[in-house]
């Protein structure tokens, strides 16, 4: 990772100065606060893996705190931080939640007054995801955001792990393998906040988090084309009949749902030039179609267009913009 501020050469009262401006400016507008006499020392790196912002600080004890006022000053609204702690502890108060992340573990936060407390010589990996890609899964940030998402689970292990990884081997992808691989970190992401959402959840947001459990696997699943109502179901824990009942209450339909998630899926591959090299029988079957015909019929159906069109008329767009 590029250095972006390392405080080893600065003089003790310069160092917290310009720490504070940095972290402005990489991350969000917020107000910090040393905690404790010692002087201040700090390491902040970055990466860029795909689209994916990647900041690792390493800091002394420090506050940091989000209020309306440095919320108003950001136009970061579009994306919600998640904090991989990698060694040392963070205290947190987000959306009226007061949660503990060791090492191993994560909090995802939104764009909403926050109060975090870091202890000496913590060090965390800042993530910059994008709202859309989380909310499209799990729903709106509020039921998660906040949450410890802890280290006793299986899932976050690998998350923690995954982008360690992919921060060590970044320089060895090309930019489309890069992209690749971030996105495999949000899935992982996802899928980890989902398992945490299964805890411990009050008895009126059950069926909610089933749901959004369920559509979570659906977009880990979609090329997966057994994938059914049926199958759902069983990898829910839930009976058929109970998964349909709650995807009616949100004026769903599960066979729908995966159908369209498969077609809007295609459509931003056939739009994204890193997916350009793949022939059009191999992204519908990625997406979970069986059959090119199928898929053309499906697309043509939704979209107006077939898939080659489609395809044709976004770079065509593309080329306008560059």
């Amino acid at each position: 990772m590029r250095t972006l501020l390392t405080t080893a050469s600065l003089h003790p009262r310069d160092s917290f100065k310009l720490w504070y401006e940095t972290i402005r400016e990489r991350i969000v507008p917020v107000e910090l606060t040393r905690i404790g006499d010692r002087p201040f020392e700090g390491l902040m790196e970055g990466a860029d893996v795909g689209s994916l912002p990647i900041t690792r600080i390493t800091q002394s004890a420090i506050q940091t705190e989000a209020t309306p006022n440095t919320i108003r000053r950001h136009n970061k609204h579009d994306t919600v931080s998640v904090t991989v702690m990698l060694s040392g502890r963070l205290n947190c108060t987000h959306y009226g939640r007061e949660s503990v992340q060791h090492a191993g573990e994560f909090v995802v936060l939104d764009r909403k007054p926050t109060i975090m407390a870091t202890v000496e010589k913590s060090q965390s990996l800042v993530l910059e995801v994008s709202r859309a890609r989380l909310e499209r899964s799990l729903g709106p940030a509020a039921l998660y955001a906040g949450l410890t998402i802890g280290c006793k689970q299986a899932s976050t292990s690998l998350v923690t792990s995954f982008f360690q990884d992919l921060i060590r081997h970044r320089e060895r992808f090309t930019p489309d393998t890069a992209e690749r691989m971030s996105s495999i970190g949000i899935d992982l992401l996802v899928a980890s906040i989902a398992e945490r959402l299964a805890q411990e959840t009050p008895r009126n947001l059950a069926g909610t988090v089933i749901v959004q459990r369920a559509k979570a696997y659906i977009e880990a699943n979609l090329g997966d084309p057994t994938l059914d109502p049926s199958q759902l179901a069983i990898a829910m824990g839930v009976s058929l009949r109970r998964l349909q009942q709650l995807f009616r209450e949100q004026n769903r339909n599960i066979s729908d749902w995966i159908w369209k998630r498969r077609l809007e899926t295609a459509a931003l591959r056939l739009a994204d030039s890193s997916h350009l090299h793949l022939p059009i029988g191999v992204l519908a079957y990625g997406c979970g179609f069986i059959s090119q015909s199928h898929f053309s019929r499906c697309f043509k159906a939704r979209y107006g267009m077939a898939p080659r069109e489609y395809r044709d008329q976004a770079a065509r767009s593309q080329l306008r913009l560059d």
